[in-house]
């Protein structure tokens, strides 16, 4: 069974809640194990919300969240519904550092472990980046190439060199992160960028009565989404981008102090997606997903 992590900015946007219900009703179904979710944003009801959320679902996995983090979530309002579900008194103080959730997790992985990143890049970096400690002796450099076997992340803006995405250049830590993890990262990275969710709607045929619609009418989108993680989601799922409807462009990718993203087409450890389908064959292998 593949294992995975997922790396989230939970409460940044609504399309989390889609990428995170789809991964977990795999776990329920016995088809990854979804080992841990690390949080790369905070307010003071980012794991509640979480928590509540995987309650829902009827799975619960460990929880971390980078404490640190300094960026201003605009749009909290879904986190608002999700937080009074959650046990009281639950607070972020409850749940472990998310660089460390990563060591720990990776470490005491039994076999490869394949990491999903949605949102910001700051942790998977500093776990990248991070030494010996009392989790492992090894270094987070030593600990990726023993047992990671490749990152799915959404970021980038692939069409075009010097693009600039959300993910990559919001914050000077996203940019700092995004640069340093792809520059180090010595496995495999599979980009889905800006350009392959914007515009594919997602999410707005749940039913009134679902905690997933609640979230998406809380934040805006009762329409539904535009569907970068779920999308994202979908094809770590299928793992490799064939089975999941896209082409892939290889090579080596690269992510300036800027959070500009650029490519070299040809031999490389990365690659980026393009579609190879039309718009309605993602909504529907999205949307069958997520109802």
């Amino acid at each position: 069974m593949r294992s995975f992590i997922l790396g989230t900015d939970w409460g940044e946007d609504v399309d989390d809640c889609l990428a995170v219900r789809i991964l977990l009703r795999a776990h329920k179904k016995g088809e990854i194990d979804l080992l841990g979710v690390g949080i790369n944003t905070r307010t003071e009801l980012s794991c509640s919300s979480l928590y509540a959320f995987m309650e829902n679902e009827g799975v619960i996995v460990p929880i971390g969240i980078d404490k640190t983090s300094d960026c201003q979530v605009q749009n909290i309002s879904y986190q608002k519904i999700l937080a009074p579900l959650a046990p009281p008194s639950m607070t972020n103080d409850h749940f472990e550092d998310a660089v460390r959730l990563y060591r720990r997790l990776i470490a005491q992985a039994k076999g490869k472990v394949e990491i999903l990143e949605i949102g910001f890049m700051q942790v998977i970096n500093g776990a990248l980046m991070s030494g010996a400690d009392d989790i492992s002796p090894k270094t987070g450099l030593e600990l990726f190439s023993e047992k990671v076997e490749r990152v799915w992340s959404m970021g980038g803006k692939w069409d075009q060199q010097g693009g600039l995405e959300y993910n990559y250049s919001k914050y000077p830590f996203t940019r700092e992160g995004a640069h340093s993890f792809v520059k180090n990262c010595p496995v495999p990275i599979t980009f889905l960028g800006w350009e392959i969710g914007s515009g594919v709607i997602t999410g707005g045929s749940a039913s009134d009565d679902d905690i997933l619609a609640r979230a998406l009418i809380a934040w805006g989108g009762e329409k539904g989404r535009e569907s970068w993680d779920p999308m994202l989601a979908h094809l770590a799922l299928c793992g490799s981008p064939e089975l999941a409807g896209y082409d892939c462009v290889n090579g080596r990718a690269s992510v300036d102090s800027d959070g500009k993203n650029y490519f070299e087409i040809g031999n490389g450890p990365h690659q980026y997606v393009t579609k190879a389908k039309p718009d309605s064959y993602y909504i529907n292998e999205i949307n069958n997903l997520v109802k």
